[in-house]
């Protein structure tokens, strides 16, 4: 009988009823939550008198600030809080605006709805998108003649843990998977699509640390070109309709984000998954946190841009950077982890048509439940786990990187004809 080890070395512990039923525990139980809180609430706030969707209620403010004008007040923190209070109540706490002018194109159309209606059609979009990235993902790998994907694919997509965290606070996690997602599936077939996508989650400007790195490091001029034009045109467009001093505005709020939001935690040690995050919760001085956070992140870019030049497999080089996209920068939240959901579909497919190695099958298991519990284990012992799991997958993707580029080497050299 094999000992527990093996069981997870080889990952024999992962059987398909198991895989299924702890998905389907996962997905209605976090369904249950979902509908727990819409049905206590009042359509607009919940039970505990929060905002249905949380964090979406400062994207329905600001996008309603933009349609009333002048838009540049979205990112006063005074006049921003004041909106939110007159449309969920005197008692609503304050949930921030943090987005670059371009992104309020968007809030703005959403905020011309009901807001219930529109936290719907915001999260129900964006998540037919992740679902369908995934999808495309997954098909890519198969063979062109036997494109038929298991059905299990849909209940594991759903089910991710992410997905339910994003749902509660009504952001834009799914969005940000789509993207990165879709850009990464397109990059070699349709390199300008592929950057116009990449250009597209400019709103998210913390995750531009590795992507550039990234397509340069692979010599991917056509979709940079196609990146950096399409966020010239956002910054235009944004600025000819709500003004340019939006951007002066939103520059000078920027130093509220970094003082309050990121080295003050702000938002919760617990929910933000860096480096950074880790050890400013521990007590570290802030100057601490910014070099320990620039190692890491020096260290997985050079990684990265070797991974990115070498011969490996594309999967590996795409999972490498959804999970590098989290963890370099400081501040990258807990629903953000929706992204390693296009990771996950990478190297599944990439394993189902080459077989697994040893603790690929484990290690996959626990990168898509850590965002179930990443959160309330940091919270309860200071243990940030999200972080770590996502450095040790990382590690993993750059080894088993390494061991296809050697045994390419190792091809190469057996296939010279001896003189």
């Amino acid at each position: 009988m094999d000992s527990s080890i093996d069981l997870l070395r080889n990952g024999a512990w992962l059987t398909r009823e198991r895989v299924r039923l702890v998905a389907l525990a996962v997905m209605v139980a976090s369904a249950a939550a979902v509908v727990f809180l819409v049905a206590t609430s009042d359509g607009l706030n919940d039970f505990l008198g929060r905002p249905l969707g949380t964090d979406f209620s400062a994207v329905y403010a600001a996008g309603a600030m933009a349609l009333d004008g002048p838009p540049a007040t979205v990112f006063d923190i005074v006049q921003h809080y004041a909106r939110e209070k007159a449309i969920f109540g005197a008692d609503a706490e304050y949930y921030g605006w943090h987005y670059p002018p371009f992104f309020l194109l968007l809030a703005a159309a959403l905020a011309m709805l009901p807001y219930a209606l529109a936290l719907l059609i915001w999260q129900a979009a964006t998540l037919a998108l992740y679902v369908w990235v995934v999808r495309a993902i997954l098909l890519s790998a198969e063979e062109p003649g036997e494109r038929k994907l298991d059905p299990l694919w849909l209940l594991l997509t759903l089910a991710f843990p992410a997905v339910f965290v994003n749902i509660g606070h009504g952001n834009n996690g799914f969005l940000t998977a789509a993207l990165l997602g879709g850009a990464l599936l397109l990059l070699d077939r349709r390199p300008v699509i592929a950057g116009i996508l990449l250009g597209l989650l400019a709103y998210k400007p913390q995750f531009a640390l590795m992507i550039p790195l990234a397509l340069l490091a692979g010599g991917r001029w056509q979709s940079i070109f196609a990146a950096a034009a399409t966020v010239a045109v956002l910054v235009a467009a944004s600025a000819a309709i709500f003004g340019i001093e939006t951007w002066t505005a939103f520059l000078a709020a920027t130093r509220f984000t970094r003082a309050i939001v990121l080295e003050q935690g702000g938002a919760g040690w617990y929910k933000i998954q860096s480096v950074f995050s880790w050890v400013r919760m521990w007590g570290g001085a802030i100057p601490l946190a910014y070099a320990l956070q620039g190692v890491v992140t020096l260290a997985i870019g050079a990684a990265l841009v070797w991974l990115w030049r070498s011969p490996t497999s594309f999967a590996f080089k795409a999972a490498a950077l959804c999970l590098a996209t989290l963890l370099a920068p400081p501040y990258s939240l807990d629903y953000d982890t929706v992204v390693l959901a296009p990771a996950i579909a990478f190297l599944v497919g990439d394993r189902m048509t080459r077989g697994f190695a040893n603790w690929d099958k484990t290690a996959l298991a626990v990168l898509w439940f850590m965002p179930a519990v990443a959160r309330s284990i940091t919270q309860l012992t200071l243990v940030p786990v999200g972080t770590i799991i996502m450095l040790m997958a990382f590690v993993v993707v750059l080894r088993r990187g390494t061991d296809e580029v050697g045994s390419f080497a190792r091809w190469q050299s057996a296939a010279k004809p001896l003189n």
